[in-house]
């Protein structure tokens, strides 16, 4: 899934220079106005940092703006709703992530007004977040072993923030399946905010982003406890993985990926993939992301990501089914 210079990165050079040089006769013109680049959650999260981080560089390569657009509620399902029944010229593009892009399509199934899977046609994965198991400095425990028998002495009394049957959601009700301990969830608008509660010791502990929360945890804001990744992140080396914690198989990746509404011409699709990928190669966007602590990841091609997230899609619904999870 994930490319670093080679084939993609050079088929989209030739895209965007054959587009530029007016080589690809039947082309329409696209894009003829700024691009609307749909986040489904509140400022401040991964996704949230993603979209800002690639857009400016984005709009540069397809000579037009490409502005934000923060649409929260609804487990992400607003958002999604929204670019699904845009018209489908290139010219409103969702930043989708695991959860509303895979997780929702069966979570929410039974109130969507949309079918992602049949309403959007994925454009390229951007990237691949890990995710850390964390609390506020004040919280008692100090290394996951801690955190387990802290919250086993009190059953029903912790509490912890996602969004709502978001993935963060499930690998919090998973690991506390696991480890024997029961606490609730308190829904939030995504990454950005459950941190601020977090932080403010509103709330326990939670599994965020790295990218939402690395900063707070070296400013010692944050504790971190164990991050879902398959190895130890760079930025914070004494932080061991839940598999070294004793649970393993437990949590996700939080990856971001672009989705367009369907019937989108597939010329249009092919260049902002094009774009895209030559985005992510540009030196402010990869320095960027490396600031930001996001791991880039683009996919070979649309198709190949396409492939991916229909896998994605039946993974968690399995995951779903095998936990009898159900959201009213």
């Amino acid at each position: 899934m994930l490319i670093r210079s080679s084939p993609a990165a050079r088929a989209a050079a030739v895209l965007l220079a054959g587009a530029a040089a007016g080589t690809a006769l039947a082309q329409p013109a696209w894009p003829t106005r700024p691009v609307r680049l749909v986040v489904p959650f509140a400022p401040g999260g991964g996704t949230d940092i993603v979209g800002r981080l690639v857009a400016p560089t984005l709009g540069e390569l397809l000579g037009q703006s490409v502005l934000v657009d923060n649409r929260s509620g609804a487990a992400g399902n607003i958002a999604v709703e929204i670019v699904a029944r845009a018209q489908p010229d290139g010219h409103t593009v969702l930043l989708n992530n695991v959860s509303t892009a895979s997780v929702n399509p069966t979570l929410f199934a039974h109130v969507l007004k949309v079918r992602p899977e049949r309403d959007l046609v994925g454009v390229t994965l951007l990237a691949a977040i890990p995710n850390l198991l964390v609390s506020g400095a004040g919280f008692p425990a100090t290394s996951v072993k801690e955190l387990v028998a802290y919250a086993r002495a009190r059953p029903g009394q912790m509490n912890f923030s996602s969004p709502l049957g978001g993935y963060s959601h499930l690998d919090m009700l998973d690991f506390a399946a696991r480890a024997g301990f029961t606490a609730v969830n308190v829904p939030s608008k995504g990454a950005g905010s459950s941190a601020a509660s977090i932080i403010a010791g509103e709330i326990h502990f939670s599994i965020v982003n790295a990218a939402s929360a690395i900063s707070f945890v070296r400013q010692g804001r944050m504790r971190a406890y164990a991050t879902t990744a398959a190895k130890r992140l760079p930025e914070l080396p004494d932080v061991p993985t839940l598999t070294e914690a004793g649970y393993p198989g437990v949590g996700s990746d939080n990856w971001n990926g672009l989705f367009v509404p369907a019937r989108t011409p597939a010329d249009i699709v092919d260049r902002l993939f094009a774009a895209t990928v030559q985005a992510l190669q540009r030196e402010p966007v990869r320095e960027g992301f490396a600031k930001a602590n996001v791991p880039v990841a683009v996919s070979a091609s649309p198709a190949e990501f396409n492939a991916f997230v229909k896998k994605e899609i039946a993974r968690w619904a399995k995951i779903i089914k095998d936990n009898n999870i159900r959201v009213d």
